[in-house]
């Protein structure tokens, strides 16, 4: 039997593939410009991923199969969302080709399916023949292993499946032929030999089209169904088949229009600070799964863990900000599930952990990261200071954040400060200052929940903790020489780096584990890092105003500022992907300058952002640092709703007096 090829392309080396997601609450896919499918997620959004291998071409007059589907081979790609929509458009052109393909795609809101479809031009001065090709190998659940495909002659349908999954593929006509086991050189011959069932994990189709005149135009859908049997993922195909592509098209695009019109407009009329905001509500709304109300961090592109430890989580953090976005744009239902999701993923000790699944179990971690649990709390407040939800002060809630700021209280060190944790990076663990800033933010968030109960004891507890945070702050995090606060202290390090820092001059000392491992720690980390900010945005343990905070600020920047390229590192001597600039560090700059009454600043840093989305309008975690173009992850979710954060802040700005958090 023939083996589909194993082809799927580790996006972790390449991830400037990406540039668009399209989706619903149980579905979501990863595209390039040229309309290729390179991941499918089903029936949540961050697991399983189900595809090995997506590939549609053409052939022309009987020759070898033109994969036309992504820039390479000399394919060139038009694409872009159709506006105030998750609908991707792409044109593809080839100079020695004699076609024009526009794909169009996209999921149907409360279906599982998706939509592909296809505009073939004859571009050319003479009739051609044509023949559209379809290959797919789905490694479903995660694995290549196991798999099975199926030719359906009653509903025209290739079927992969495999346990409780099934992917089944058909079109709006009959194909003309077919092959069940293919593999993509296979279909790249066009040759497919009417197999009907194969295990394996590769299946293909094809359909005619024969004496195509010149600037004549032939027009295919394909569709995908996905159930947990075969039978009701041939149903669901059937029904699709049955309504014209245009009302498909009409109900999508409608979908996402009036989900728009919904959400609070954006309180700036600059065209492009509207463009992106529109376009970043519709990212945070991909990125929610409504079934289990948790937010990723972004569509997972690293699944091995080459480069980085993966993104297709959610973390508290993350969450807390996108949350507090969704509040200030009226999308209040999304911001709640999530917190109603967040209850669920709580330790019985009251700590939340690093990151997790959609489910609420554990993600693979580096261990505790104490301001994810404390963004929690602080963001809880945060929905209710702009929801007015009774849902926040009732007990359910109560007994989460009883334990969540009985437990923050609890890591607090002899020095006032939360015990040494990982930092909001996840690559040191110290006592750090984001961390307290985040610390104090979550109990001054129970206090508040608390006095709105009318629970008095517990708030004045969790105030006088918070206070104790904020005065040591101030006591050990100052450093006077450099006029700048520490990043850190109490920083645990390897031997090797202790030795040398300790060699020019660093203070430091070795401890012992109560299993007797040696641990290495310098008394400070005075690295320039952009968490610094917030200290004062937005946790508010220092205002503003404070001359230490201010001066912390303007060091951040000076700092951090990438010549050139311009945007904001995260911190000195970043190594993470080339230590590039970031959206969201410079968008937290903008924040902070907005806090002090610097508009104009903000402005300039917004507009930094705004010309570095993608070419689809998204934002992604990084820019190139020499080149300025995309780099890693896209979309993140956190970039986004940074820049609804940001939009808000400046809108508010404008009416309210310097200081004043909006």
């Amino acid at each position: 039997m023939q083996q589909a090829a194993q082809q799927r392309i580790d996006l972790s080396k390449k991830p400037h593939l990406i540039d668009a997601v399209i989706g619903n609450s149980r579905m979501l896919a990863a595209l390039g410009a040229g309309g290729r499918i390179y991941r499918l997620w089903h029936p949540h959004i961050d697991s399983p991923q189900h595809l090995d291998e997506w590939r549609t071409g053409i052939r022309i007059d009987g020759g070898s199969t033109l994969w036309f589907d992504s820039e390479t081979d000399g394919w060139r790609a038009d694409a872009g969302y159709e506006p105030g929509t998750n609908i991707m458009r792409s044109t593809v052109t080839h100079p020695d080709h004699p076609v024009s393909i526009e794909s169009t795609q996209f999921v149907v809101p409360d279906v599982e399916a998706l939509i592909r479809h296809y505009r073939i031009t004859n571009t050319g001065v003479r009739s051609v023949s044509l023949q559209f090709i379809h290959y797919a190998s789905f490694w479903i659940g995660e694995t290549p292993h196991h798999q099975a495909v199926l030719f359906d002659e009653p509903s025209d349908a290739v079927v992969h499946y495999r346990g409780a999954h099934v992917f089944a593929v058909s079109a709006d006509r009959a194909c003309s032929e077919f092959q069940a086991g293919a593999s993509r050189e296979e279909a790249e011959s066009g040759r497919l030999n009417g197999s009907e069932a194969q295990l394996g994990a590769g299946g293909a189709l094809a359909w005619t089209f024969p004496d195509v005149a010149p600037d004549g135009t032939v027009e295919l859908t394909l569709y995908l169904s996905a159930a947990d049997r075969i039978e009701p993922a041939l149903e669901l195909l059937g029904e699709l088949r049955s309504l014209p592509y245009a009302e498909l098209y009409s109900r999508t695009a409608d979908y996402w229009h009036d989900w728009l019109k919904a959400a609070n407009p954006c309180p700036i009329g600059d065209e492009p600070i509207r463009s992106l905001y529109e376009r970043s509500l519709l990212v945070m709304k991909l990125m929610s799964d409504e079934l289990s109300g948790a937010v990723i961090a972004a569509p997972e592109m690293d699944e091995s863990y080459a480069r980085s430890g993966g993104y297709g989580y959610c973390w508290g953090r993350d969450a807390a900000f996108i949350a507090t976005a969704m509040d200030l744009a009226g999308l209040g239902t999304l911001s709640e599930k999530f917190f109603r999701w967040a209850l669920t993923a709580q330790d019985r000790s009251g700590a939340w952990q690093q990151r997790h699944y959609h489910d609420g179990t554990l993600a693979p971690s580096w261990g505790l990261q104490i301001d994810e649990g404390a963004s929690i709390l602080w963001g809880l407040w945060r929905h209710y200071e702009l929801t007015g939800s009774e849902w926040v002060l009732g007990d359910e809630v109560w007994e989460a954040v009883e334990r969540g700021a009985d437990f923050l209280v609890r890591m607090l060190d002899e020095n006032g400060l939360p015990k040494p944790s990982h930092d909001l990076w996840e690559e040191r663990v110290a006592q750090h200052a984001y961390s307290s800033a985040a610390v104090f933010g979550g109990l001054d968030a129970a206090a508040r929940i608390a006095e709105a109960r009318g629970r008095r004891e517990p708030a004045e507890k969790w105030r006088g903790a918070a206070r104790r945070v904020r005065d040591s702050i101030a006591a050990h995090l100052w450093d006077a020489g450099r006029g700048c606060h520490y990043r850190s202290i109490r920083l645990n390090v390897p031997e090797d780096q202790y030795n040398a820092a300790v060699g020019a001059g660093a203070g430091g000392t070795v401890t012992r584990t109560a299993k007797g491992y040696a641990r290495y720690v310098l008394d400070v980390d005075p690295i320039v890092d952009v968490s610094l900010l917030g200290l004062a945005v937005p946790f508010a343990a220092l205002d503003v105003s404070d001359e230490r905070m201010a001066k912390t600020a303007d060091r951040v920047q000076e700092a951090l500022w990438t010549p050139g390229v311009g945007g904001i590192k995260r911190y000195e001597n970043d190594r993470y992907i080339g230590g590039n600039p970031w959206i969201l560090t410079t968008l937290w700059l903008a924040q902070f300058r907005i806090a002090q009454g610097r508009p104009d600043e903000a402005e300039r840093l917004m507009q930094w952002a705004i010309d570095h989305r993608t070419r689809l309008g998204l934002l992604p975690e990084q820019v190139d640092r020499s080149t300025g173009e995309t780099a890693w992850v896209v979309p993140l979710t956190w970039s986004h709703a940074m820049f609804v954060l940001a939009v808000w802040m400046l809108a508010g700005s404008r009416t309210a007096p310097a200081g004043r958090e909006v």
